[in-house]
Order: structure tokens, then sequence, then C-alpha cells
């Protein structure tokens, strides 16, 4: 269930920074309103994976994946270009996340 808790925060996550964007610097109700509402529920969610996760690990996996859902998301939606050091990056920071959700016993709960 940690799991699902850090799937949950990093949706809410992500959602909320794609809605930051477009609250227009919090001049726009709707956004803003998701923004507050995703964050609050992200946090939550983290608050929930942090029981079992260690912080370290779960902060990494929520910021690498996040940074990864927004990139993804600044292309598709928003029409914002990647430029190959950009794609390198992205690339990277995902790689980063395989290994820890592949081979790190702190994402099961362990230490």
């Amino acid at each position: 269930m940690p799991q699902l808790a850090l799937a949950v925060a990093i949706v809410c996550e992500v959602i909320a920074t794609a809605a930051l964007k477009s609250s227009d610097g919090f001049t726009r109700l709707w956004p803003s309103l998701l923004v507050i509402a995703g964050y609050a529920l992200a946090f939550y969610a983290l608050s929930l994976a942090l029981r079992t996760i260690p912080v370290g690990v779960a902060y990494a996996i929520w910021s690498g994946v996040g940074i990864v859902g927004i990139a993804l998301i600044g292309w598709l939606v928003f029409r914002q270009a990647l430029d190959a050091p950009a794609l390198i990056g992205i690339g990277l920071i995902l790689a980063g996340v395989l290994v820890l959700n592949l081979f790190s016993a702190g994402v099961k709960g362990g230490a």
C-alpha cells in the first residue's frame, strides 16, 4: 500500500503543477483551486507513503517521476520544446527512478 500512496502523491503533484502553469500566477480561480487541492492531496498521500518508505527514497521517486511527468505534460499540452540535453537529463532521472524501484529494499518498506 505505501507504493499506491506514493503513486497517488505523484499524480496529484503533477496535476497540481500543470494547473500552476494554467493558474497564470494565481489570477485564474479554478486552476488556482486545483493547485491548492492537488498539492494538499499530494503531501497527504506522500505522508502516508513515508510511514514505511524511507524519506530519501520516497522523495527521490516522487520528485523524479514528477519531473518526467510534468515534462511530458509540458511537451504534450503546453507545446514546450525539449531539446537533446533536456531529453538526456530526463532519461537519466528516469533511469535513477528505475534503479531505485528495481533494486532498493527501501521502496518495499525495508531499510
